[in-house]
């Protein structure tokens, strides 16, 4: 449960990363058994799947089921409202409800990048909207993380920490001195926030690592190659 005014990070145990808003709360196992995995949320989150063909994600929101592989979405689904939101940034997502998977219905809906689907949980219809920019509700709400770009070329590190810490509402300490005089060209944007940071630790240097507990993140590094 985020009882704090501010969104939390939480990094799962196969390396995918939640951003969980406040007055949300997140059930997950402490590892993933099985051929499958499986989250309980209750409130609003982003999601950001390490990819696993093999071991499909669910998210279960109120009324609503959330099949991935690997990619990034949001989900708000509060116990005290009406309708249960999902919208996709990048990847593809199957969206059910958890009554037609007990009746074994195929009537699942497919959500592409930038589409989004409300799902009005008292008479348990979907409405798919394949453009989120023409929904005011749906693009009025879109968060930090949904906005900015992972695409990085020649760009201070020093500003990529920037970014990420904007994106995730994290604080990052590093060595500036150190990192003074490097730049990344590098693809961040299909990945979770462990892999992004291990990615830019591997390419300032082999002598460089972080470290990550709760919204801080540490990095460890002697400077470039």
């Amino acid at each position: 449960m985020n009882n704090s005014n501010k969104p939390q990070i939480i990094t799962l145990s196969d390396g995918s990363s939640v951003l969980l808003q406040p007055k949300s709360k997140l059930s997950y196992p402490k590892i993933f058994i099985g051929n499958e995995r499986k989250v309980y949320l209750s409130g609003e989150a982003f999601f950001e799947i390490s990819k696993n063909p093999k071991k499909p994600f669910f998210v279960h929101a109120n009324e609503v089921v959330t099949k991935v592989v690997g990619t990034s979405f949001r989900i708000k689904a509060y116990a005290d409202q009406s309708d249960v939101e999902v919208l996709v940034r990048t990847g593809k997502v199957r969206v059910n409800s958890e009554k037609a998977i007990r009746n074994s219905s195929q009537n699942e809906i497919v959500l592409l990048p930038n589409q989004a689907l409300r799902f009005t949980r008292k008479n348990q219809t979907f409405n798919k909207i394949t453009d989120i920019t023409l929904d005011k509700s749906i693009s009025s709400s879109v968060r930090t993380i949904e906005q900015l770009s992972f695409e990085f070329t020649d760009i201070p590190v020093s500003q990529i920490f920037k970014t990420i810490e904007q994106a995730y509402s994290v604080e990052i300490d590093f060595p500036e001195q150190e990192l003074l005089r490097c730049h990344l060209t590098t693809s961040l944007s299909d990945q979770p926030l462990p892999e992004k940071l291990k990615i830019i630790c591997k390419s300032i240097g082999d002598n460089s690592s972080y470290t990550m507990n709760g919204n801080q993140i540490t990095i460890l590094s002697k400077g470039c190659n």
